[in-house]
Formats: structure tokens, C-alpha cells, sequence
């Protein structure tokens, strides 16, 4: 254990590691160990400071003692992580590994099931809603939303014409085939379609999930400030594949020499592996959330792939990029698998790396960022756009005008022009305070965004990023789930 707490101490905190001073504030490190067993596991060192300085536990054997009974007594269901002491450097220091548990979720006691569950996201612990509670259940009864059936509706329900059209001649899609692709699945005597089945051939499936479209827009620059072309796809699942890829392709031109590549005709954009990525999106979206589409956004510099929904309990990021798969909706994947969508189970993300090695592009990201995933595709040379000209009889391009209109709307509601200001510059990035007030015009941190950042925490429409160190330089905010859905509801492209 000494030589491998060695080797934590030289890597950042992370998904799966966080250190801790001492026991003097019990609550944040709880909340640590909540969200480890909940999410993948992981280990939280005490005796180590901010800025990874040892300074040891006094009288570890005491310490160790409290910490075991501040575990037994605050954490719902029993957690029982393994403790231990070690010496590195002559300070003595107490490791808590915590495994990903078979009894999520857990919770802090205080709280109570409902409001006390955590999930690690990069290094921070956040609070889980009700949808991601329920999915931490299903993942350990081995259970998929997509799975789960609807006993409101029928197989009338489903555009069948449209699906045999997408499946061809080699597979009739008669009710043994729909039970065997588990798009109708047997409830109390009836059969009926399970919500994978809607998702993919719902005739109304906006109705039952309203946040299962795919918003595209294309930005001028390298900044999502300056929007020059959006779409919004309310297409069936697999079909959308392909228009996505046409409005990639709208903006993009051919010539551009990425590397040498056997086809002659060669596009500026990587289209190989925006296919696999956007097909990773619309399969492991978690349908379940609330609150934004899947979003496609085409920068000068990059692409940005993001959908709803954190990695699936047990996975990181290294397990993800050397190849372990975990699939969230079963049901899509087994359709988009026999539409030859999907090649080989689990390959998808890696083909994604060995493609962009081999076309000398910088690496791929693959992040966690507001209950999101996002996949940031750099390109190899920026594909720059310019706006066409103005026309005279008016100031502004229409694109132009939709921050402010958005902004116009949420002060409004917000009563604060300032307060509505932060929640769009949030809805693009997350930021912190000192460049909330450079993009606000102001010199320092004035008092009013102080007291509207405030606001806006207190109404839960945004967060912070290291909310267990709130005092910290590092420290940026994000949109909640919340704020999120106040500016979905404007229905204004970003």
C-alpha cells in the first residue's frame, strides 16, 4: 500500500481519489465516500493538504476509530470501506478505499434517500436527482430504462410502416421479432412497448420524451457566442445518424489535407469518427433526464458531441478508452447493432482514439461536465466560416439577436438583468466569477455579482464545481438541471 499511495500523491484528484486535511469537517468527506460508492469506487487519503502537502494524522489510531463510526452512523445503506494506516515520508496517514457497492444507492442519513445521495463528477460530489437515483437502481438490479415498459400505450403506437422500411427486406418485423428486439415485451397478461420502443418508432414520441431530439448549431469562432446555423432534428433514432452528418457536412469543405488517406475526395472534417461519435451519443443518452436535447456543435476549431447522462456506474474514463463498455440503453443498441449501426460491442470510443492517432489529430476528450458527456473532436486545421454581409436596412443579423432576446426573457423571470447575463454566459461554459466579470464589462468582482451569484445558488439554477471548497481560487459555476430547463423552455437555439 506505501508504494502505491506514492504514486496517488503525484496524480491529481480525480473521479476515483480526493484528500482530505483531517476529520475537523466530517460532512464534505462523507459526501466523498457517498459518491465513490455510488459511482466507481475509489480512494480519499486524510492527512494531506490543498496543495498536496503531508502533514500526517495526529494520534491515527483514535481517528481512525472516529472515522469508522462517523461512517456507521451517518451513511445509509451500511458502507463498510476498507481503513488502514500508512507511513510515507515518517507522517502517518488514514486510506479509505471504497469499492463501487451492490447496495447503491447510498446516502447520508441526514439527508435522507431522497436528497442525501451522491455521485462523483471529475473531482466534485453532486447531489442526485430523482432520475439518477433511479437509474443507480436499475444499474444494480441490471435493469435498462430503455428496457422498462410502458403499460399506457399499444403496439398501435409504434410506426412499424416507418421501421420495416429502416430494417428492408431481410427481416420482417412481425410480434415475434418486435419481442425478440424487445421492443414489445409482456406486462400483467398485455403486450405492450417497452420505452425503447418509443424512443426509437413512437409515433408521438415527443410527448413521452421531450428531450429526445438533437439540436445542431454551427458557431462562428472558436466561443459558442456567435451562432451562425442551427437545426433542430426530431427524426427517429437511427435515422437522425444521418441527418446529423449532413449538417455536419454543410459546413464543412472538401480538400483540406488531414493527412494521406487512400479516398481521394477528402473532407476538412474527420467523418469517420463524428459517425461513431454521434452514434455513441444517441445510444448511451440517458433518456430518463430532463431538461436538454443531445447537442451537436461545430466550432472552427473542434466539434462537440454531448448527451444527457454521467458514465454508467463502475466506469472511467481509462476503462472507457482501453475499450470496457457498459450499455445504458440495450434496447437502441440491439436496433442500431441489426441496422449495422453499431459494428462490435464496446469498440465504438477506442476505434474513436486509433482513428485519431492515426490521422495525426490532437486526442479526442471524453469529459463529464454538468450531468452530461461530452466528446470534443479537434480538428486538425480550423474550417472558418465568415457572416455574410449585413444588409442595410438592418443592424443586426437575427442569429445575432438571440442572446439577447434569451436574455431579455430570463430577466423577466429573474428580475435582474445582471443575474439573466450570468445564466446565458453559464448555459455556454462554466465559469468562474473573475471571468464572469470580464464578460460582464465590469474592472473586479463587483458586490452585485457577488450578491446575484448568491441568488442564483440559493434558487438552485446553478452550482459550483468544487462545492466541498467553496472558497477555493479554482472555484466556477455551472447550470443546475434547473436552470438548464429555464432556458430550454425559451425554445431558443442555445
Amino acid at each position: 500500500m506505501s508504494f502505491i499511495l506514492e504514486t496517488l500523491l503525484q496524480q491529481p484528484e480525480g473521479k476515483t481519489l480526493e484528500f482530505k486535511r483531517d476529520l475537523s469537517s466530517p460532512k464534505p468527506l462523507l459526501k466523498t465516500l457517498v459518491a465513490f460508492a455510488n459511482t466507481a469506487g475509489g480512494r480519499l487519503v486524510i492527512g494531506v493538504t490543498d496543495d498536496y502537502q503531508l502533514i500526517g494524522v495526529d494520534d491515527p489510531l483514535t481517528e481512525e476509530e472516529r472515522l469508522c463510526n462517523l461512517i456507521a452512523d451517518a451513511i445509509s445503506p451500511r458502507l463498510v470501506p476498507n481503513v488502514e494506516m500508512v507511513t510515507v515520508e515518517g507522517k502517518t496517514l488514514l486510506v479509505v478505499e471504497v469499492y463501487l457497492s451492490n447496495s447503491r444507492p447510498h446516502w447520508l442519513k441526514a439527508k435522507g434517500s431522497e436528497l442525501g445521495v451522491y455521485v462523483r463528477l471529475g473531482s466534485t460530489n453532486r447531489q442526485a436527482d430523482r432520475e439518477l437515483i433511479a437509474e443507480l437502481q436499475r444499474s444494480v438490479d441490471g435493469v435498462a430504462f430503455d428496457a422498462l415498459p410502458m403499460p399506457e400505450l399499444s403496439i398501435d403506437d409504434l410506426d412499424l410502416a416507418a421501421a420495416q422500411v429502416l430494417f428492408g427486406h431481410d427481416r420482417r418485423l412481425d410480434e415475434q421479432s418486435l419481442l425478440t428486439l424487445r421492443l414489445l415485451t409482456d406486462y400483467q397478461g398485455r403486450r405492450v412497448p417497452t420505452k425503447g420502443a418509443v424512443l426509437l418508432f413512437g409515433k408521438q414520441r415527443s410527448v413521452h420524451f421531450a428531450d429526445a431530439w438533437i439540436q445542431c448549431g454551427r458557431f462562428m469562432g472558436t466561443e459558442k457566442l456567435d451562432i451562425f446555423d442551427h437545426l433542430d432534428i426530431h427524426a427517429q433514432l437511427p435515422t437522425a445518424v444521418d441527418e446529423i452528418m449532413l449538417f455536419l457536412k454543410k459546413h464543412a469543405f472538401r480538400g483540406a489535407d488531414l493527412t494521406e488517406v487512400r479516398r481521394k475526395d477528402v473532407w476538412s472534417i474527420p467523418l469517420g469518427i463524428l459517425r461513431e461519435a454521434v452514434i455513441n451519443a444517441l445510444v448511451h443518452a440517458d433518456y430518463s433526464q430532463r431538461g436538454a436535447p443531445i447537442r451537436i456543435v461545430f466550432l472552427d476549431d473542434r466539434i462537440e458531441i454531448d448527451n444527457p447522462g454521467l458514465f454508467l456506474p463502475g466506469l472511467t474514463l481509462e476503462d472507457i478508452k482501453q475499450g470496457t463498455s457498459k450499455i445504458r440503453n440495450t434496447v437502441i443498441a440491439r436496433v442500431f447493432r441489426e441496422l449495422h449501426l453499431i459494428e462490435q460491442w464496446g469498440t465504438g470510443v477506442r476505434r474513436i482514439f486509433t482513428e485519431a492517432k492515426a490521422l495525426g489529430l490532437p486526442e479526442p476528450q471524453l469529459i463529464e461536465t454538468g450531468m452530461r458527456v461530452r466528446f470534443i473532436i479537434p480538428l486538425l486545421e480550423p474550417v472558418r466560416i465568415h457572416p455574410p454581409p449585413k444588409k442595410k436596412q438592418s443592424n443586426e443579423k437575427p442569429e445575432a439577436q438571440v442572446e439577447q432576446r434569451l436574455e431579455s426573457r430570463l430577466e423577466s423571470r429573474l428580475e435582474s438583468p445582471l443575474a439573466a447575463k450570468v445564466l446565458v454566459k453559464l448555459h455556454e461554459q462554466e465559469t468562474g466569477k473573475s471571468a464572469l466579470a470580464q464578460y460582464l464589462g465590469h474592472k473586479s468582482v463587483s458586490g452585485e455579482l457577488h450578491k446575484q451569484v448568491k441568488r442564483l445558488l440559493e434558487m438552485e439554477l446553478i452550482e459550483m464545481t468544487l462545492a466541498d471548497k467553496p472558497n477555493s481560487r479554482l472555484q466556477k459555476y455551472r447550470l443546475t438541471t434547473k436552470g438548464l430547463e429555464l432556458i430550454s423552455h425559451k425554445r431558443l437555439p442555445y
